[in-house]
């Protein structure tokens, strides 16, 4: 039962990327932009992780839902998977609603 919350947020992610590829939203409209954007955004989550882990707000509580896998003090192997999910779905919903009002707008 530990591996739960894992292949929640891995199945999360394997739907915003069919969401994109059907829609042509983000990693299936501009690979090389997306993948910067996506490593970017990874990097600074994770750093904003370890700063407010090192400050003593974060912290990492037993679930028996998670793996138990910490790559680091209070850090579990799931956080770096779900802000992956965070940026895929930022970016997946922002160029989708930049789509929208731009389909809105030609209608007019």
């Amino acid at each position: 039962m530990g591996w739960i919350y894992l292949a929640a947020l891995l199945g999360a992610i394997g739907c915003m990327v069919l969401l994109d590829w059907r829609f042509k939203l983000f990693f299936f409209a501009r690979p090389g932009v997306a993948a910067v954007v996506t490593v970017v955004g990874l990097t600074l989550f994770m750093l904003w992780d370890a700063a407010g882990i090192g400050l003593g707000i974060f912290l990492r509580g037993d679930s028996p839902i998670a793996t138990g896998v910490v790559l680091a003090p209070h850090m579990p192997l799931e956080e770096p998977v779900f802000l992956t999910f965070l940026v895929l779905c930022t970016m997946v919903s922002y160029t989708g609603a930049l789509r929208l009002i731009a389909y809105w707008r030609a209608r007019k």
